[in-house]
């Protein structure tokens, strides 16, 4: 993934995938790289890591960045440096992380058995700020966070989490919880978008990606678009993307808050949709009604997708056998604008960003691109 520090600036992370196929302990490095040419102009050492997961990394509001994966918590400088590390205390890899409005720091583990421990740093002393807190069940999905509440999409269940400034704890809101695959078939949700009053996301997100996403959907039912309210967690519903067997994701929808629309996606089927978000007739005041706007079959999405808030423009990727292409979608009608090869060979299923200059980053497991609006 990369992030943006101060006008200019981006920084890159990645790690050792090779050491990962050889069931060896892998490591991650951070980079500053030029933004037009993306060569390399600084670079951490091989920071330690060990059990592989995409991990994630943030610049903080005290100017530090702060790298999860593997097992360790990195800060660094803005040359790249090692500040401090923290050993996150279970032999799982840790996906990414959220910073709270506050700023601390929290992480969780990544399992399918192991119920999810939330580890919270202080961003200062890297030091825990709290004691761990252990969940009721595992959860595969990152986390996700709106001021200082934490949410955990389990491996069944939803929970959130709020920090206590007198205790200094994270403490689970015990009239707050989601059982989403309630009398469902589907498998496990992945990562929850929060958009202020719901709470959105995916599930079917069991799957056996090697090199794309097509066809790796390794539970027989339809993945579903999921809401569920932040106000009253029994204000839920949910939507069949593709209605298609084997449908799976391995990331989070997308959501355009300004003009109301929604953007789901089944990567295993190669299906993406956008709905209107209209409000419910129904009587329930957090409850929504979706109207669809527009459908792509045979559309290669699977990763983090990218919207131009002001121009209505959302980026995302296109992939068909050892071709990932990036294309840019007016969100309203599903028109194509624009689209461009990125020489990825593999299909990526992690973290775009925005760039400074008319320009966005996008990254898949074998690929880093530039892709830009030429000025005339």
């Amino acid at each position: 993934m990369t992030v943006l520090g101060a006008p200019g600036e981006v920084f890159l992370l990645t790690h050792s995938a090779i050491r990962a196929q050889l069931g060896l302990a892998t490591t991650a490095q951070v980079s500053r790289i030029d933004p037009f040419t993306l060569e390399t102009l600084e670079s951490s050492p091989r920071l330690e890591g060990g059990p592989m997961w995409p991990g994630g990394m943030a610049i903080h509001a005290n100017g530090h960045i702060v790298v999860v994966y593997g097992r360790y918590a990195h800060k660094l400088n803005r040359h790249c440096q090692p500040v401090a590390s923290y050993l996150l205390p279970l032999q799982e890899p840790y996906n990414s992380f959220v910073v709270l409005d506050n700023g601390l720091i929290v992480t969780k583990n990544l399992s399918a058995t192991t119920p999810a421990q939330l580890t919270t740093l202080h961003p200062e002393s890297f030091r825990v700020a709290s004691s761990d807190v252990v969940c009721p069940e595992a959860s595969i999905a990152r986390l996700s966070a709106h001021g200082n509440t934490v949410y955990v999409v389990g491996v069944s269940r939803v929970f959130r989490y709020h920090w206590h400034a007198a205790s200094q704890q994270l403490k689970r809101d015990p009239d707050w919880e989601f059982h989403y695959l309630q009398d469902a078939p589907q498998s496990y949700g992945w990562d929850m978008v929060i958009d202020g009053e719901h709470g959105w996301f995916m599930d079917n997100g069991k799957h056996n990606y090697l090199v794309s996403m097509l066809g790796a959907g390794s539970h027989q039912a339809a993945n579903r678009l999921i809401r569920v309210s932040l106000h009253n967690a029994q204000s839920h519903q949910n939507w069949e993307v593709s209605g298609l067997p084997y449908g799976s994701i391995t990331n989070p929808p997308l959501i355009d808050l300004n003009r109301r629309i929604v953007v789901g996606y089944d990567s295993a089927n190669r299906h993406l949709r956008a709905w209107k978000i209209d409000a419910s007739q129904n009587g329930n005041e957090h409850d929504v009604e979706l109207t669809p706007l527009w459908h792509h079959a045979q559309f290669g999405a699977a990763s983090h997708m990218l919207l131009f808030a002001k121009t209505g423009e959302v980026c995302v990727n296109d992939y068909s056998r050892f071709n990932e292409q990036v294309r840019v979608l007016d969100i309203e009608t599903g028109e194509e604008k624009a689209r461009v090869q990125t020489g990825g060979r593999m299909q990526g299923v992690v973290f775009p960003s925005v760039g400074w200059h008319q320009d966005f980053y996008w990254c898949s497991m074998d690929r880093l691109a530039r892709i830009y609006v030429p000025t005339l």
